[in-house]
């Protein structure tokens, strides 16, 4: 598979992960990959190897998402080392617990400047750059759609907001021949989410498919929004959830 030949893309947030599979299923396509890491300075560079060990140009990134200075050098960075962006998946993302009662001030604006504020900062900062067939993913969350317990309502807000930012700029970019689209997973085995963690019990008895996911079966429907076959495919919401939305 080289249907992305020749591409540029940004993964933000990429050195563990959903973000670390995104970016090599991008590279294992033909694409060259700058990720952004926060403290991961380790994982981030083990990813990069990855990624030149498939024949590929990548790049690590120190990036705060919550910086906004951060946010928009990570791209001019990435045009620079790169020679060009193609194609940006929004990946950071951070989860805060608690009841909105309870939630103290710092927590709802940490869940609003990585989830939300980052999102519209770098697609904002991406889109000069973007060419005929670019691409905008994000990665958002099921439970934008549906808040089937208590204590993640901040969380899911900021996420839901996702949905129409994906919508307007589909709108806004279309004539440009730049897609947007929106990539929703649900109970996904990472170092956030673990398979079995506290909460996997609750998340499995509500998924029809009985089983968590894989940060593959998420970079996998990442890399067909990223490619040609979804040329035809914008403003569109892909859940990859187990059917827990169903």
């Amino acid at each position: 598979m080289n249907e992305l030949a020749g591409k540029r893309a940004l993964v933000t947030g990429a050195s563990r992960g959903i973000g670390a599979a995104i970016a090599l299923a991008l590279a294992g396509r033909g694409a060259d990959v700058a990720i952004t890491y926060e403290r991961s300075a380790d994982r981030a560079a083990e990813v990069v190897r990855q990624i030149e060990a498939k024949g590929r140009r990548g790049l690590a990134l120190q990036a705060d998402s919550a910086d906004p200075a951060a946010v928009r050098r990570s791209v001019e960075a990435t045009v620079e080392g790169l020679g060009g962006l193609d194609i940006l998946v929004n990946n950071a993302g951070i989860a805060r617990g608690g009841t909105v009662a309870e939630m103290d001030l710092a927590d709802i604006d940490a869940l609003l400047n990585v989830n939300v504020r980052a999102v519209v900062l770098a697609s904002q900062a991406a889109i000069p750059h973007l060419g005929s067939g670019g691409r905008i993913v994000t990665i958002g969350s099921c439970l934008a759609e549906r808040v089937p317990f208590p204590g993640v309502t901040v969380y899911s807000m900021t996420k839901s907001a996702l949905l129409a930012f994906t919508r307007g700029l589909a709108r806004e970019l279309g004539a440009r021949d730049i897609t947007v689209n929106l990539v929703q997973p649900g109970g996904t085995d990472t170092d956030m989410n673990p398979a079995d963690g506290p909460h996997s019990a609750g998340i499995l008895a509500h998924t029809p498919l009985g089983r968590y996911g894989t940060p593959d079966d998420v970079a996998a429907t990442v890399a067909f929004l990223a490619g040609p076959a979804a040329r035809q495919i914008t403003g569109t919401t892909l859940t990859v959830d187990g059917g827990l939305n169903a």
